[in-house]
């Protein structure tokens, strides 16, 4: 049986995404974070806060956690570029790269991803805004929990992460994440009894 190259494409961009589990998130390291998470780590959780901020703010759930966890997946082939980096590197489109890493693919699949890319990088629909602050709402709370860990230059990322967001949602989680603690959730489930005073 002869291979079908169009999958065959597709089983390459499989292990290419895989390489994202070993991709550092390189601007943790200027906070002091030796072994920060990864590109996969962030987009996993990225794509979950994308569903709860749009759930929550009227917009498509599934249609936002769609659209986060494609958000970072050029960096296969770019890596994770921190801001300091961008002041000196030309930032790749992120469009160009989704383009190179679906060709060969079938088109139904490469043309899903470009158009999934091509609206998270217009930042126009109420989806893309959310899956975009909850972009941003990750950084804050892997920033919190670094910080928790005793990375105490983490609160530049929480306080630039926070001025960015735009969703009235995203706002007031960022606060809720703030007036918390990162096991606040822990000593809940351990004693439901401390729901309405966790932190205390």
């Amino acid at each position: 049986m002869g291979r079908d190259d169009e999958l065959t494409a597709v089983a390459r961009f499989l292990y290419e995404a895989g390489t994202l589990k070993h991709a550092r998130r390189t601007g943790w390291w200027m906070a002091g974070v030796r072994d920060p998470e990864s590109v996969a780590e962030h987009s996993w959780r990225t794509a979950l806060i994308a569903s709860v901020i749009a759930k929550l703010e009227g917009a498509d759930p599934a249609r936002a956690a769609f659209l986060a966890v494609w958000h970072d997946s050029q960096e296969t082939r770019t890596g994770d570029v921190n801001h300091l980096g961008k002041k000196y590197a030309t930032s790749a489109d992120p469009r160009a790269v989704t383009a190179d890493q679906t060709a060969g693919m079938p088109e139904v699949l490469a043309s899903t991803v470009r158009d999934l890319v091509d609206e998270y990088e217009a930042k126009e629909t109420p989806e893309a805004i959310c899956a975009r602050d909850a972009d941003k709402l990750e950084c804050l709370l892997q920033g919190i929990e670094y910080r928790a860990q005793g990375h105490g230059a983490a609160q530049r990322w929480i306080d630039n992460s926070r001025e960015r967001l735009v969703t009235g949602t995203g706002r007031r989680l960022a606060d809720e994440l703030l007036a918390g603690d990162p096991l606040d959730w822990l000593r809940v489930a351990m004693d439901p009894a401390r729901r309405d005073g966790a932190s205390a």
